[in-house]
């Protein structure tokens, strides 16, 4: 079936956000685009409203359908902690002052979600989201991926030891663009 957008802009400056997005659209025959463009960005305790808000106002400034992507690594003795807080924490603490808040705790339960919000001019965002659930692993290992990927264990391997190739068919951004791509085939 012919998707109903053979490209889609997807606002991000991250550029490891970026090449999964691109890779994991490419397979489903869509070629994103990148706009590094600096869109607001409300705070939030839940992932999808920052995307739906993002989006919005990204597609109403480029006057062009887009999709924008919020992430987030969910730690369960943390109370959730980060969150929709990631970003912020990755910049300002990284991963060893992580690693360093979960020393003493036998609870290492975590997922990573992603919130893909999509929306045209004019119209509401929808957004679709992904989950995967793993653990904090007790210290950085791999050096693929960004951000959490070198503590984040799925099954034995953190993100950043599995490689963009397998990363990229079970992450939680995958599961957010199959959903995508599953509602663009029925539009």
């Amino acid at each position: 079936m012919t998707p109903a957008f053979e490209k889609i802009v997807f606002v991000t400056g991250n550029a490891g956000k970026f090449s999964e997005i691109k890779e994991i659209l490419a397979s489903a025959g869509i070629e994103a685009i990148q706009d590094n463009g600096d869109y607001p960005e409300i705070q939030a305790d839940d992932l999808e409203p920052i995307a739906a808000y993002s989006a919005k106002a990204a597609a109403k400034y480029l006057n062009i359908p887009v999709m924008v992507d919020d992430s987030g690594l969910f730690i369960q003795a943390l109370n959730g902690f980060p969150g929709p807080y990631s970003r912020f924490v990755e910049d300002h603490l990284g991963n060893p002052r992580v690693l360093r808040l979960m020393e003493n705790e036998t609870n290492r339960a975590a997922y990573f979600k992603t919130v893909i919000a999509f929306c045209e001019p004019g119209k509401e965002p929808l957004t679709f989201s992904g989950t995967v659930e793993g653990k904090i692993a007790f210290e950085e290992r791999g050096d693929g991926g960004f951000g959490f990927d070198p503590i984040f264990d799925y099954n034995g391997q953190t993100f950043g030891e599995l490689g963009a190739e397998f990363k990229n068919k079970i992450s939680h951004r995958r599961r957010a663009l199959d959903k995508f791509t599953e509602w663009m085939k029925k539009q």
